[in-house]
């Protein structure tokens, strides 16, 4: 019998199970503390999830065990959680009740489903459920070993440089795992256009900079060279949010960092309380994400 904690979170009831479950047997991370941090940093992660359908990825036996992805909401979901029925184009079904988590709540709720990783797409929605044009372009900078971070480092550098140059500041942060994300928030533009852009400037990048960037999905291209993914801009994709846990060995976060700390060459693998000191020390990094709206050139 699993046991089970009642707790009050913002006026509504939650029951939480398992909390000294281990989730991440390698560091002895458990369902209590993925949850502690989910609450714990919500005040700078909400934001970011805020409107977007999210998309939640599930491991009720710890990352050494059975995994999947849910975007549909599950059938025991509380009233109480939002959610909204959106179109799923070439999927087996045509469209599909996804959770948007806009509280506290509702982060703690998905927090004890053992979703450890939640993605979103670049576009919200509306208060009645109406899917909005993108606000957001995001690059995933990933490396083909035996090309690492470093190499990661210097084509988000030099990606920083042409979005500057067409006018677009950019805002890093780690994916959690071997590669860096930028984003660049716009003014509400078509996911038509937004990937249009998106895919032109990495294949400008290529171009310039053939020995270290490849633009083309194809892995066997990626070789010791830098994956510049422009395709996450898609309507129907979706990249690991903002402070989100990703699950591997360790528990790392995908954490918002300076350009200094890029350049600089520190170390850009942070655990959840590296993460609650970094906020609590600077605030969240990709605040302007929430706030600045460009216009593509």
């Amino acid at each position: 019998m699993s046991a089970k904690t009642r707790v009050e979170v913002d006026g509504t009831q939650l029951t939480l199970s398992n909390l000294d479950k281990v989730l991440y047997p390698g560091h002895g991370f458990t369902k209590g503390e993925v949850i502690d941090y989910y609450a714990r940093i919500a005040p700078a992660m909400l934001p970011h999830l805020a409107g977007r359908p999210a998309t939640r990825l599930r491991y009720p036996e710890g990352v050494d065990g059975q995994s999947f992805f849910e975007k549909n909401a599950p059938p025991h979901t509380p009233e109480w959680v939002r959610t909204v029925e959106l179109p799923t184009p070439g999927g087996s079904r045509d469209s599909l009740r996804f959770v948007v988590i806009d509280d506290l709540a509702t982060l703690v709720w998905t927090a004890n489903l053992a979703a450890l990783e939640l993605h979103v797409p670049q576009w919200r929605v509306g208060p009645r459920g109406a899917a909005h044009d993108p606000d957001l372009l995001v690059f995933d900078l990933d490396p083909g070993a035996p090309a690492g971070m470093d190499d990661a480092r210097e084509v988000a550098g030099l990606l920083r440089a042409l979005l500057d140059d067409d006018g677009l500041e950019s805002f890093p942060k780690t994916s959690g795992r071997k590669g860096l994300h930028l984003y660049v928030p716009i003014a509400e533009t078509s996911d038509e256009r937004t990937s249009a852009y998106a895919k032109e400037a990495a294949q400008r990048l290529e171009k310039d900079h053939r020995d270290l960037v490849v633009s083309r999905m194809d892995k066997k291209l990626r070789h010791g060279k830098v994956f510049v993914d422009w395709s996450q801009n898609n309507r129907h994709k979706t990249t690991v949010a903002p402070y989100s846990l990703r699950a591997g060995h360790e528990p790392y976060v995908s954490a918002p960092v300076t350009w200094d700390e890029i350049e600089s060459g520190a170390d850009l693998r942070f655990r959840p309380d590296q993460v609650r000191d970094r906020v609590e020390q600077d605030g969240d990094l990709l605040a302007p994400l929430l706030e600045l709206r460009q216009k593509l050139p």
